[in-house]
C-alpha cells in the first residue's frame, strides 16, 4: 500500500472517528453516560446523506420557540440536516396553513409544536400516511394513541406547573393571594401547568386564587391582564405564569405601579428569565427545555431516517425532557448549557 493511500485512509479514519466523537458530545449533552453516548452514536450519528427536515413550532414571537429553531438548526448541522421553518405565529388557523403547505411537500421528517391539541391532525396523518416520520415537540398534536407519531418528546408539565407554584406558595407561608396566568387553553402544555397549579393550591386553605384568566402567550395580552388586575386587587401576594416572557411583561407592569412585592414565578427558565431569579425580579422560573426537544427531534429524525428506528423498540413513543427548577445557584451553569444549546 502506497503512502499516499495510508494517508488517506488515515484522514478517512480521522473523520470517521471526528463524527462519532460530535455524536457521542452530543449525545452526552441529552445526559447519556459518555461511554454509552460513544457507543450510540454508532448508530445515531450524523446522517450519512443530506436530509430535509420541515419545523413548526407555536410562534416565533415567544422566545422559547426562537430558541427552539436556534436549537434545530445548531443540532441540524450538527447532523447534516437541512431544516426549513414553519412559523405557526401564536395562532391556531396560521399554523394550520402553515402545515396544510408542509404536508404538500416531502421531506425525510418533520418536527412540530402544536398551538392547540387537534388543530393539526389531517395534515400531520397525510404526512405520516406518506411514511414520513413526524416528532411530536412539547404539546400533543393529538391523544398518542390516536395518531402515529414517531416519538413525543415533551417536559412534565404537570410537574413544572407544580413546583413552581410551590415554590410561590412557601415564599408567602402557605397563606395570601394568588394568580395564575394561563397561556392557549387549548396547548396541553398549559394545560398540565394548569393541573400542577391546582394540585398545590388546593393543599392549602388559606390561599385565595384570585384570577386565571389566558393571555395565549402573548405579551400583550398579558400586559392588558396585568394592568386591569392591579387595579382591581389591591393586595395580590404571588403570580403565576405559564411562560416567563408573560411573567417578565407583567413585571414591568407592576413596577411601573409600584407593585414589586409580588413574588413571581414562570415557566421556561429563558435567558432573560434566569437573570431575573438571579437579581431577585422573579422568585423562580423551571427550566422547558426547549433546546434539548428540538435538538432531540433532530437526533429521533436521523436515526428513524438513516438508521431506520422504530417507534416503541428503538425509540418510546413518549420521551420525557425535563430540566431542573432555577435557583440563584444553578442560574449560571443553567445559562452556559443553554448557550450550548443543550438545555
Amino acid at each position: 500500500m502506497s503512502e499516499d493511500n495510508d494517508a488517506g485512509l488515515s484522514r478517512r479514519g480521522l473523520i470517521r472517528n471526528a463524527s462519532l466523537a460530535a455524536g457521542a458530545a452530543a449525545l452526552a449533552g441529552f445526559g447519556f453516560d459518555p461511554f454509552v453516548a460513544q457507543a450510540m452514536a454508532k448508530e445515531a450519528g450524523r446522517a450519512t446523506r443530506p436530509l430535509k427536515a420541515a419545523f413548526s413550532n407555536a410562534g416565533l414571537q415567544a422566545t422559547w420557540c426562537a430558541q427552539g429553531k436556534q436549537a434545530a438548526e445548531y443540532w441540524g448541522k450538527l447532523f447534516n440536516v437541512e431544516v426549513t421553518w414553519f412559523d405557526g405565529q401564536l395562532d391556531a388557523v396560521k399554523q394550520r396553513s402553515a402545515i396544510d403547505n408542509m404536508a404538500s411537500q416531502k421531506w425525510d421528517f418533520v418536527a412540530i409544536q402544536a398551538f392547540g391539541i387537534g388543530t393539526l391532525t389531517a395534515p400531520v396523518n397525510k404526512m405520516i400516511e406518506s411514511g414520513i416520520p413526524v416528532i411530536d415537540m412539547d404539546t400533543l398534536i393529538a391523544p398518542l394513541d390516536s395518531i402515529g407519531v414517531h416519538t413525543f418528546l415533551a417536559p412534565d408539565n404537570e410537574f413544572m406547573g407544580a413546583s413552581v407554584t410551590q415554590a410561590l406558595v412557601d415564599a408567602i407561608g402557605g397563606e395570601g393571594k394568588i394568580i395564575m396566568t394561563q397561556g392557549a387553553l387549548g396547548h396541553t402544555g398549559a394545560q398540565g401547568r394548569a393541573r400542577g397549579f391546582d394540585s398545590v393550591v388546593k393543599k392549602f386553605p388559606k390561599i385565595e386564587v384570585l384570577e386565571t384568566q389566558p393571555a395565549d402567550w402573548d405579551v400583550t395580552k398579558a400586559v392588558r391582564l396585568w394592568e386591569s388586575y392591579l387595579t382591581k386587587h389591591p393586595k395580590i401576594d404571588a403570580a403565576f405564569f405559564h411562560n416567563d416572557d408573560m411573567a417578565l411583561a407583567a413585571y414591568n407592569v407592576m413596577k411601573a405601579k409600584g407593585r414589586t412585592e409580588i413574588k413571581i414565578g414562570g415557566v421556561d427558565a429563558m435567558p432573560p428569565a434566569i437573570a431575573a431569579v438571579s437579581d431577585g425580579r422573579m422568585f423562580a422560573t423551571v427550566r422547558n427545555p426547549s433546546c434539548r426537544i428540538h435538538g432531540g427531534a433532530i437526533v429521533a429524525g436521523v436515526a428513524a431516517v438513516i438508521h431506520g428506528a422504530k417507534t416503541g423498540t428503538d425509540i418510546p413513543k413518549h420521551i420525557i425532557t425535563d430540566g431542573p427548577v432555577v435557583t440563584k445557584a444553578n442560574a449560571p451553569g443553567m445559562a452556559w448549557m443553554e448557550e450550548q444549546f443543550l438545555i
